[in-house]
């Protein structure tokens, strides 16, 4: 099949290309075709986000966004920001002294039933969206991106044709194929790697981030107010940050972000998520509540010391999958939007005879500025622990509005960060109580996850031996633990031990590609609408 412009991912960048340029085309009278690939059984199923959404693309790619019912109404009433001590202990800080984290005019929301509708707008527009279809492999023609090939369906596990197989189409993309699979795309890391698009640039360095929904039955909810913590349960050598946020209908959307540059390798970031909430200052809230949805997902925070460029032959790298999110606000969705809009704009000019580049047009644009001012927030959390590196950020955010004279930088990638296991303090986590906190197995039952049993393993080890000759000895095989969905055990039979990688438990969260110390495991696209399929997350 072919297309003018080929978009891999239905997401807030994805879809902000698309309907950007469909936008274009219809108002210069160009007959131009454009079609939005997505892994995903459905859009919006893959899509795990907070979500505190920031309306600034959304209101310049579609202006009456309320008149046309976008499923983006309950505004923020109140800032809530506390510093846990330990588990009993919290105190206050002050909005003001963190500007970034304050959310006036922002909006609770469900990015999976935002990027539906964005969907319904493409495809009034003319664009083709294909759910269930996961771009498996680029094509190249003279070392140019030419389109993509679509998994093979209906392979089983040794890689053989079944009764219902049906090979990969060839999407040739006539004028650039764009890649929005959002953070650690597979795709988007062989673009990296291929055409050195990172040269130069700090190493991308990545969180886990978490997500329940929870139904509740007390007075203590307040639909509009939003709760960000750091500090406990997290060591201080591991600044992450929790949120929640009240939504419509009595529901509590609830998580934490565990940066994956941790170095203890007998952390569990799931186990920390669920010690978190029984935290007085968060269990209050879930009382007489029922938990709905559980997810997990790795989020992308390098920011602009490791935003690599987002242009190559044939195409583009836009939203998570370049590194947009402005992590010092904990949101990417307006940033990811954007950087497709802009990559829209460079297509459309560059089809009529014109020499533009994206990299220019997003140095040029309010997200370059936004991602400028918070340069430093990740690495001062890096260098001086969860309070001092508080501490510091407001100085830089409250008093110099994210104008330091200096750029800090964190050198080393994630995956080089754990420590050896004989040399760090084992944690001893809390049994499940079934009442807040509960186990693995249960909360990725609550993902509606499912993958077809007889395919090809989409979780590949370079060297089968590394998981127990040598990550079991070094770091007492991490995988085990810094997997949200229990994919990794190790096994023993015969007295001898095996790594076990259960695939059908995959939430597609990535974090295993990323963490892995040997960088031993390649995520790729399973058979098409395999993985989660969240409803509302």
């Amino acid at each position: 099949m072919d297309y003018d412009v080929v978009i891999i991912g239905g997401g807030p960048s994805g879809f902000g290309t698309a309907i950007k340029l469909a936008q274009i085309f219809k108002e210069t009278n160009q007959d131009k075709t454009i079609c939005v690939l997505e892994k995903s059984a459905e859009i919006g199923g893959h899509i795990l986000s907070g979500n505190v959404f920031q309306t600034t693309a959304l209101d310049e790619l579609i202006p009456d966004w309320k008149d046309k019912d976008a499923p983006v109404k309950v505004e923020v009433k109140k800032d809530i920001l506390k510093f846990l001590v330990n588990e009993k202990l919290s105190f206050s800080i002050p909005s003001f002294l963190m500007p970034t984290m304050q959310n006036h005019g922002n909006y609770i929301i469900s990015l999976g039933n935002l990027c539906r509708w964005l969907a319904e707008q493409a495809e009034a527009l003319g664009v083709d969206v294909f759910p269930g279809f996961p771009a498996a492999k680029i094509i190249y023609k003279n070392d140019r991106v030419a389109g993509v090939i679509t998994g093979d369906m209906g392979v089983d596990a040794e890689g053989n044709p079944k009764d219902s197989f049906q090979p990969g189409m060839e999407i040739i993309a006539n004028e650039a194929t764009v890649f929005a699979e959002g953070c650690r795309g597979h795709l988007g890391k062989e673009l990296i790697k291929k055409f050195g698009l990172d040269k130069g640039k700090d190493p991308q360095h990545y969180g886990i981030g978490f997500k329940e929904i929870w139904e509740v039955d007390n007075d203590l909810h307040e639909e509009g107010l939003v709760m960000h913590t750091n500090g406990w349960p997290l060591p201080n050598d591991t600044p992450g940050g929790s949120y929640m946020y009240h939504a419509e209908n009595k529901q509590i959307l609830l998580g934490i972000v565990v940066p994956l540059d941790y170095s203890n390798p007998h952390l569990s970031p799931y186990d920390e998520f669920q010690k978190w909430k029984s935290h007085a200052v968060v269990k209050k809230y879930l009382k007489n509540g029922k938990r709905l949805s559980y997810g997990a997902r790795a989020l992308i925070k390098g920011g602009l010391q490791s935003l690599p460029s987002m242009e190559f032959p044939g195409g583009y790298l836009v939203g998570c999958n370049a590194g947009t999110m402005n992590f010092s606000k904990i949101k990417g969705s307006h940033t990811a939007m954007k950087s497709g809009m802009e990559a829209a704009k460079v297509i459309a000019a560059n089809i009529n005879g014109e020499n533009k580049s994206l990299d220019t047009e997003i140095k040029n644009s309010w997200l370059y500025t936004e991602l400028y001012k918070s340069r430093n927030f990740g690495p001062f959390f890096h260098k001086f622990g969860g309070f001092i590196g508080a501490a510091f950020n407001a100085i830089d955010q409250f008093i110099f509005r994210g104008n330091l004279p200096f750029t800090l930088n964190h050198p080393v990638p994630d995956h080089e960060c754990l420590k050896p296991a004989k040399d760090c303090k084992k944690i001893e986590y809390p049994k499940y109580d079934n009442e807040v906190t509960f186990d693995k197995l249960s909360s990725v039952y609550l993902s509606n996850t499912y993958h077809e049993e007889e395919q090809p393993c989409h979780l590949v080890l370079k060297d089968i031996t590394i998981p127990i000759e040598k990550n079991l000895e070094l770091y007492d095989e991490p995988a085990q633990r810094y997997c949200p969905a229990g994919v990794y055990e190790v096994v023993e039979e015969a007295g001898s031990k095996r790594f076990q990688i259960n695939s059908q438990n995959c939430v597609h969260c990535k974090t295993c590609d990323i963490k892995e110390p040997s960088q031993n495991i390649d995520w790729v696209s399973p058979e098409g609408g395999g993985g989660p399929n969240y409803p509302n997350m």
